[in-house]
């Protein structure tokens, strides 16, 4: 193998260690390959410039923020990921870190650990850098040009993106800029925005001009160049906020935005900053917007008879009316923004679209009284919904009352004046024909989900592939043929859209399902103070339900869809039916118990149904007499316990130190490694436990890392990427 490099990576550490430790003839060297290659032996470690800041709501919500400074990629955390990453310093093997969680919190939350380390490598937080080995086969099988690639992303999202941005605005901020956060000019610039919207005041008072009757070409130009400014100006605002508080300007570019051409700023860095400071570079926009509408309707007061007064004050008026409308809190603009973080509901707009949509209605027509931040979510959302209405009204007014006789005075003015027509109309109906794609697309999949309804029953490949999943589910266990077609010929196929619940926490038991397409989150509610938890998320292949039928128990949880995704449903007739016939199967029905056994502890809530499987797979249950010691002080630490039923004492030295009773867990440090144990743990009551041995345990989070959920689904599973 001449010429290739093997200095550097694995292949050099692997060198280095046959030299330092000849492997043994017992074949040793395959053990410490397998150490080393061991997930649970990885001691994940935050790059040094990584950023990371919790932020506490006054209504809870609370949330993290992570910040990679080299790409500029942000990730929104909950506080718990954000105490599992501060675990992260490359002192703790992801074993340490699933187990210091577990003393500390009480969950053995296995994914939550090994998902959020591997998001955190693909978004280069750690010092061990990421390579994105697929994109790069993919650049080397189909090159392209810089140019062409641009292209191909302004004709799929009318848009082109200028990734130095920020070093321009950092210019603009070093030669002049940075005055303006100077108290006297800052002063200056509100008494500017002031005067001129008094003087707009007054020029309307005065009737003099109208929208309309404006000269046909120098005036649409002027007015049309001056809406460039204004929106660049208004860009430029947010950025230059952004660099005085120490952040950056990821990106700029230009856009087709409603029919319009405008300029945008990528300011994700904001996240990073105060509420206060979050609040003032929203409104830097706006202050900016508001100064050059002000000064051209000082000038227009000033000088009413210049031939370009009529242009300017179009321009204020449209301007004066495109700040009302960014400001009003009910689209999402920079006034949403800034309402969001004044009441500290960081997610107002998509929390009340979606409660309006699929909540509301739900609670009224079960005469279900709504909690305070319900009523507040329901309000706000209604607003919303008719304040868009409002506005695609209002937007159609102005377009109608400037340009209403544009297109025949263009049509008619020669040759060049209908190459403008033709570039305005390809500008105009790019955003329409997207929107009425967008429509149709929706309408196609409501189409298209009620066809594939109607033709699952009568074709046998989706029943095939129904029962085949449900076959799958460790739960079941070994189902015998005849169950399973009983079974399948009785499923149903559903379709949610983003948002939309599945089932609702609180809501009895009618059915269980499989996910067939998609990914659904499942979290756990607090509706009196609207808070949410995020559990886990469930992928193709995964079930959910099933121990709330055979506990005949009220959901305990809300499985909500991410994006569009179908699941097979299985009603409780079916349901029941299957359990039934299950007296030939002794093993089956013990299975479930023991799954609804173990998901009531607490240590081991949230599991899914293939980890809970996994736990007995590789632990078991044990029933223990009164009097009989689980653990003896000195002995050497082998496997963990969860309390089930019964309470154990915990002796130090011959006395009584506490009691553990059903929840508890005790012996969790023997998962990590072979130490003595530090007390006797003895059994007061007839004592039921679950017994885990480290290898179950290192089985458990390998099975996670193999599982690769996150690269397929980065940024849904409660990571939110910026």
């Amino acid at each position: 193998m001449s010429g290739v490099d093997v200095s550097t990576g694995l292949w050099a550490g692997l060198e280095r260690e046959i030299a330092t430790h000849p492997a043994p003839d017992d074949g040793g060297l395959w053990s410490r390959l397998a150490d080393r290659m061991d997930p649970a032996e990885w001691r994940p470690k935050l790059a040094e410039d990584v950023e990371l800041r919790v932020f506490r709501l006054r209504w809870g919500n609370d949330y993290a923020m992570m910040a990679n400074p080299r790409d500029l990629v942000h990730y929104t955390l909950s506080p718990e990921e954000a105490e599992i990453a501060r675990l992260m310093d490359g002192t703790r093997s992801i074993k340490d870190i699933v187990v210091e969680r577990l003393e500390s919190s009480g969950d053995l939350d296995l994914d939550g650990v090994v998902e959020l380390a591997q998001s955190l490598y693909v978004g280069n937080f750690l010092e061990r850098q990421f390579f994105d080995l697929d994109a790069a086969v993919r650049r080397a099988i189909t090159p392209e040009s810089t140019a062409r690639r641009k292209g191909r992303q302004f004709a799929k999202t009318l848009s082109i993106e200028w990734e130095n941005a920020d070093r321009l605005v950092s210019w603009f901020y070093r030669n002049g800029l940075k005055w303006f956060f100077t108290r006297p000019l800052a002063l200056v610039s509100v008494a500017i925005a002031v005067a001129g919207f008094i003087s707009f005041l007054f020029v309307v008072g005065s009737h003099r001009f109208s929208l309309s009757g404006q000269s046909l070409a120098l005036g649409v130009l002027i007015l049309m160049g001056l809406n460039y400014f204004l929106t660049f100006c208004h860009e430029l605002g947010h950025a230059v906020v952004l660099t005085h508080y120490g952040r950056r300007v990821k990106s700029a570019g230009f856009m087709i935005y409603f029919g319009s051409p405008a300029f945008f700023v990528e300011s994700a860095d904001v996240l990073m900053l105060d509420r206060p400071k979050r609040i003032l570079q929203a409104f830097g926009g706006p202050l900016a917007e508001a100064i050059v509408a002000g000064t051209a309707s000082v000038i227009v007061l000033a000088f009413p008879e210049w031939f370009l007064s009529p242009t300017l004050y179009t321009f204020a008026v449209l301007n004066y009316f495109v700040l009302f409308m960014n400001l009003v809190p009910l689209l999402e603009l920079d006034g949403y923004f800034i309402l969001s973080d004044l009441i500290q509901v960081p997610d107002l707009r998509p929390r009340s679209l979606q409660f309006v949509r699929y909540d509301l209605w739900h609670k009224l027509r079960k005469r279900e009284a709504l909690s305070r931040p319900e009523v507040g979510l329901a309000l706000y959302g209604t607003l919303g919904i008719a304040f868009t209405i409002f506005s695609l009204y209002t937007a159609f007014f102005f377009w109608e009352e400037i340009f209403g006789g544009l297109v025949s005075k263009l049509w008619h003015g020669g040759v060049v004046t209908r190459v403008l027509l033709v570039v305005l109309a390809l500008i105009i109906a790019g955003p329409l024909v997207r929107g009425f794609v967008r429509i149709l697309r929706s309408l196609w999949l409501r189409v298209r989900a009620q066809w594939r309804r109607l033709r699952f029953k009568t074709e046998l490949r989706w029943r095939v592939e129904a029962a085949e999943m449900v076959d799958a589910l460790p739960v079941f266990g070994d189902i015998p043929v005849e169950a399973l077609n009983d079974l399948a010929g009785r499923v149903r196929i559903r379709t949610f859209g983003a948002g939309q619940p599945v089932v609702r926490q609180g809501d009895p038991a009618e059915a269980f399902y499989v996910v067939r397409r998609g990914t659904l989150q499942v979290v756990e509610e607090d509706r009196d103070a609207g808070n949410e938890r995020g559990l886990r998320t469930l992928t193709r292949g995964e079930s959910f339900g099933e121990l709330a039928l055979v506990r005949g128990s009220p959901r305990t949880a809300t499985v909500r869809a991410e994006g569009e995704a179908e699941v097979f449903e299985v009603d409780r007739a079916t349901f029941d039916r299957l359990l039934a016939g299950m007296i030939t199967v002794p093993e089956f029905m013990p299975t479930l118990q023991q799954f609804a056994e173990l998901h009531d502890l607490s240590c081991f809530a949230e599991l899914g149904d293939e980890q809970l499987a996994e736990l007995l797979e590789h632990g078991e249950w044990r029933n223990i007499a009164p009097g009989v010691e689980v653990v003896e002080q000195g002995a050497t630490g082998d496997a963990f316990y969860a309390i089930a039923g019964g309470q154990v004492q915990v002796e130090k030295d011959g006395e009584v130190v506490k009691v553990l009773g059903p929840g508890a867990h005790f012996g969790e440090i023997a998962l990590l490694m072979d130490v003595p144990r530090t007390a006797t743990v003895r059994a007061r009551t007839p004592l039921r436990v679950f017994r885990l041995d480290r290898s179950g345990f290192d089985t458990l989070i390998a099975d996670a890392f193999r599982k690769g959920a996150l690269y397929t689904n980065l940024g849904v599973n409660r990571i939110q990427r910026h």
